[in-house]
């Protein structure tokens, strides 16, 4: 296990809010699972064959879409730097992908937050030889087992080589490839371990799953996630940006502020709508016939999260 001291001998230095974690795992346990696979498994096989989409944004900083949530990548020659890890199935595409950036190693990799199709990659990442950083709570969460009841699924503790070596308490600074990355943790959000990364010279932020930009988002309230929490990152994003900043969500394409004040007002408007409701005595199943997304489903309940799906989320934190 390397300290920041360690890390800043090779040139990455660390500032505030970091500190090293222990080595110590669970043994590894299997993994309960639906009849018919469900989510998780799914979203595992499909990884196999899923392109990946290589975009340049600013300077040396490029984004992976297609493996999960949405990768970032700062390269230069200090190393390649990762902004989460995607799904593990991707591996030989990423692998792919990554090379034809530059034929910089990989050396640094932060998780957004602790969800699989952030973190999957994590073994495979590090035994390239990444060090991995991440909020503290994201390693809690991989280094035991952990149920998600919306997915019905338990994840068994992550293999060592998967966990952050490197945990995040509060805000923290990072000099790599002669950028300034600054890692900001959320209060509880989509979960209890999100973290906020900005490419500071760039002006770029990866605002990992507080941000799922055209489609209904996911929040896990097994592990400290909340609608509220979620409406509350999402203002603090867009308190955080200009209209020039380039912002990359967990999921969907990369946007700017104006989408992320559109994302806003929508979780604003589906809350309220949900909550004036089950005020009234509505029953979940009452409240969903009442389609309170309706305005929205078009543009926004295409993807993984339908809109009756977003509106038993909701319904549970209101």
């Amino acid at each position: 296990m390397q300290t920041s001291d360690a890390l800043s001998r090779r040139g990455f230095i660390v500032s505030t809010g970091l500190a090293c974690a222990a080595v110590m795992v669970a043994p590894r346990r299997a993994m309960a699972r639906r009849a018919d696979g469900g989510i998780v498994t799914s979203m595992r096989r499909d990884a196999a064959n899923a392109p990946i989409e290589v975009r340049t944004l600013r300077g040396d900083l490029s984004v992976l879409l297609g493996s999960g949530g949405n990768i970032a990548v700062l390269h230069g020659s200090d190393g390649k730097f990762l902004v989460d890890a995607g799904i593990t199935a991707s591996k030989p595409q990423l692998v792919d992908a990554l090379d034809k950036i530059s034929g910089d190693p990989i050396r640094y990799l932060i998780n957004t937050h602790w969800h699989f199709d952030h973190t999957d990659g994590n073994e495979w990442v590090h035994g390239a030889g990444a060090t991995i950083i991440a909020h503290e709570n994201t390693r809690k969460h991989l280094a035991e087992t952990t149920r998600v009841n919306a997915w019905d699924f338990t994840f068994a503790p992550a293999p060592a080589g998967a966990l952050p070596a490197t945990t995040v308490r509060g805000p923290a600074t990072l000099y790599i490839n002669n950028a300034t990355v600054a890692i900001d943790p959320f209060e509880p959000a989509h979960t209890d371990g999100d973290v906020r990364v900005t490419f500071a010279e760039s002006d770029v932020v990866h605002v990992g799953d507080t941000w799922w930009n055209g489609h209904y988002p996911f929040i896990d309230y097994s592990t400290g996630g909340s609608i509220d929490g979620t409406i509350r990152a999402t203002a603090a994003n867009i308190g955080h940006v200009t209209d020039r900043t380039v912002v990359i969500p967990g999921h969907g394409p990369v946007g700017d502020k104006s989408q992320l004040v559109e994302y806003h007002d929508m979780l604003r408007t589906v809350r309220d709508a949900v909550a004036a409701l089950k005020k009234q005595g509505r029953s979940i199943e009452e409240t969903i016939a009442a389609k309170p997304t309706g305005a929205y489903d078009k543009k926004w309940g295409t993807f993984l999260i339908a809109p009756d799906t977003f509106t038993r989320l909701v319904y549970a934190g209101v």
